[in-house]
């Protein structure tokens, strides 16, 4: 790394005016330009490191970021500008993995010219990106939504981020005191900042994710209150018991670098959080979820968040990488259907952020509702076949594994094939 941030340092002192007045000097007096501007650079990128700073990296974004530039590059260590710019930064970094494995999937297709259009069946080569629709809150704030449709490897894949302030109406300060926060206004000046995904792969065999990781802020007469929330789950359609326990691998040791008791309280509040009381079922195998940090510090809650987000990609990629050929057919697929059926009762019914949204005024419904699927199902008083695999994932989804803890040769035994 050092390597690189020196290399970059001597292709950015050819711009620079001092460059034209030493370049015709002694060597030395140039080589101790070039090494003072890679000392300078390497240690600013080691303070950020350090500090976990988020920099300002507009050129790797999904769009411009919802804040003007000028002001966040005057408010740089205020969370609300931490905030924005880690949330554009893991927003670019999943699209743009996701569009690699929609690449990805298209390198082996022959080209037009390349078909016999007696013998073959002709298919173009989609556009398989992400379509980016940067949006803006006549309240205040803004988002990003970023949504691609209809890939070969992704039904449906939404990454969105929401940078917003105003007044809390009523509904919503009341959720907000049902989970035991203290604010004495009835109506609140607020922001929130977060960035969320739902990603419904194509593949039966692949499982569905979810994220979301926020900042808020609430001023009331005592004050500012500032918490941060999140999370990450996986919803498969079939059981893979080595994909379960890769993915809260990954999940708990993001947490234990923070603290080593994060992974299981926030796992259990996951499998309490994600219930669907009228069917007595899971919406998936869990993960982590977290409400309402607001210790040990502002940095530190902020540190953890940051290392969450960032497990995102190793968490998940892995495994489509790892499923999204597998074979499957009609069987398999209206599964796929009837629990995305499952996905949608969850969502609408229950889910904080969606009722939340749906509660603040002027909120843009079709980024709230990006967490649907594309296609789902509902069937009469469907059962699947007992000692099926459908029936296997059901068993978890009514009983929460800890997969931490699973037994793997006894794994190995049951493990579908799928």
């Amino acid at each position: 790394m050092w390597y690189k941030v020196i290399t970059r340092s001597l292709k950015t002192l050819s711009y620079v005016g001092s460059y034209k007045k030493i370049r015709d000097r002694p060597h030395r007096l140039f080589y101790a330009a070039v090494l003072g501007t890679g000392y300078v650079a390497y240690s600013q990128y080691k303070k950020s490191k350090v500090e976990m700073k988020e920099i300002i990296q507009l050129h790797n974004y999904m769009a411009e970021p919802i804040t003007p530039v000028d002001q966040l590059e005057r408010n740089r260590d205020d969370m609300k500008t931490q905030m924005e710019l880690l949330i554009m930064r893991i927003q670019a970094e999943f699209c743009k993995a996701l569009e690699k494995e929609e690449d990805a999937a298209w390198e082996d297709e022959k080209t037009a010219d390349e078909y016999d259009f007696e013998n073959d069946v002709f298919l173009m080569s989609p556009e398989a990106k992400f379509k980016v629709d940067r949006w803006m809150r006549k309240e205040g704030g803004g988002g990003i939504s970023c949504v691609l449709q209809d890939g070969r490897v992704f039904e449906k894949a939404g990454v969105n981020i929401s940078v917003v302030s105003g007044t809390l109406p009523p509904a919503a300060v009341q959720q907000m005191r049902s989970r035991g926060k203290n604010l004495q206004n009835s109506e609140l000046p607020f922001f929130a900042a977060g960035v969320s995904a739902v990603i419904h792969p194509r593949n039966p065999m692949v499982p569905t994710i979810h994220f979301n990781y926020r900042y808020f802020e609430v001023r009331d007469k005592d004050g500012v209150q500032w918490w941060f929330g999140g999370g990450t789950d996986l919803t498969p359609y079939y059981l893979n018991e080595e994909d379960a326990v890769h993915f809260h691998q990954t999940l708990k040791q993001a947490c234990d670098d923070h603290d080593k008791t994060y992974y299981e309280k926030f796992k259990k509040w996951c499998d309490d959080y994600f219930y669907i009381p009228h069917r007595g079922e899971r919406r998936g195998i869990g993960g982590i979820f977290f409400d309402d940090v607001d210790t040990p510090s502002q940095d530190a809650a902020f540190k953890f968040v940051t290392s969450c987000a960032e497990a995102v990609i190793p968490s998940y990629l892995p495994i489509v990488k790892k499923h999204k050929e597998d074979a499957y057919g009609y069987h398999e697929r209206q599964w796929q259907l009837l629990r995305r059926g499952r996905y949608v009762e969850f969502n609408l019914m229950y889910d904080r952020g969606t009722k939340f949204g749906l509660h603040t005024p002027q909120a843009r419904y079709e980024s709230i509702l990006m967490s649907l699927p594309l296609n789902a199902k509902w069937e009469y008083m469907h059962e699947p076949s007992q000692n099926s695999a459908e029936e296997k994932l059901m068993k978890v989804l009514k009983e929460p594994v800890e997969w931490l803890n699973f037994n793997k040769s006894e794994g190995r035994e049951g493990r579908s094939t799928a």
